[in-house]
């Protein structure tokens, strides 16, 4: 296989990971895996080697369908209950994808971490791979904001508890912030970057208290706020810079 990356002019190459994560079908680090169990010919040749660059216009094939660079997307959208949050769902469920017109994307976007069924609030889709592996990073210690209902008034020393950590069966869980909302005991405002399975409901469920409802209604710096729920938005050329500062 000719070495690409031995061509000197850098400037018209592109790693191939890079290539396979633009042109929608994953992350680098999954497009890696895939190069390395030789799924992905470039000119009809199979290559292998993780590194390697290609000239921007080569034909790049995986599992014998051509790839195509997209353009890069990012939609946020406000999920509503009764969605799960992935590609295809299992045993006929709604995903979050059926809400997203393909009139108006029709690129391969994929959310970015997840919500589960029952949870409503911001959601961020893209089909830039790169920025959706460093968000989901546990280092990149983005900030999730959650408006959450319980079933009973919240006891002021629970708070704290919060804040300084529960032992879950995974491991210590705890959130950054956490306030109770507009006087009510029973709405808590919490402020977490950990990323665990069901994280709110079970540090909750661990204190004796139900999730009667959970919204997330802050995303780093973005908010749902105009965007009623079921409905997204693209987001506009600033607000992707900042999620890419963020990381």
């Amino acid at each position: 296989m000719e070495d690409y990356s031995s061509k000197p002019c850098l400037s018209s190459l592109i790693r191939l990971n890079k290539f396979i994560s633009n042109a929608g079908v994953c992350a680098r680090r999954e497009a890696d895996q895939l190069i390395q169990s030789g799924c992905i010919t470039v000119n009809g040749t199979v290559v292998q080697k993780v590194g390697t660059r290609i000239p921007i216009d080569a034909v790049v094939a995986y599992k014998g369908v051509t790839l195509h660079i997209e353009k890069l997307r990012y939609i946020l959208l406000n999920k509503p209950r009764g969605y799960v949050t992935t590609v295809q769902g299992p045993e006929g469920r709604k995903t979050v994808l059926d809400l997203i017109s393909k009139r108006y994307c029709a690129e391969r976007i994929y959310p970015v971490g997840r919500l589960d069924y029952d949870t409503t609030g911001l959601l961020l889709l893209t089909n830039d791979g790169d920025l959706a592996r460093k968000l989901s990073h546990p280092a990149s210690r983005v900030e999730k904001l959650y408006h959450v209902v319980l079933n009973k008034p919240i006891q002021v020393e629970h708070l704290q508890l919060l804040q300084e950590g529960l032992l879950l069966e995974d491991g210590l869980a705890k959130v950054d912030r956490v306030a109770i909302v507009a006087q009510d005991p029973t709405q808590v405002g919490v402020v977490i970057h950990m990323g665990k399975n069901r994280i709110i409901r079970r540090m909750f469920g661990h204190l004796g208290y139900l999730v009667d409802k959970l919204d997330r209604v802050g995303y780093a710096h973005l908010t749902k706020q105009r965007i009623p729920r079921g409905k997204w938005i693209f987001l506009k050329d600033q607000a992707v810079r900042r999620l890419k500062n963020l990381v």
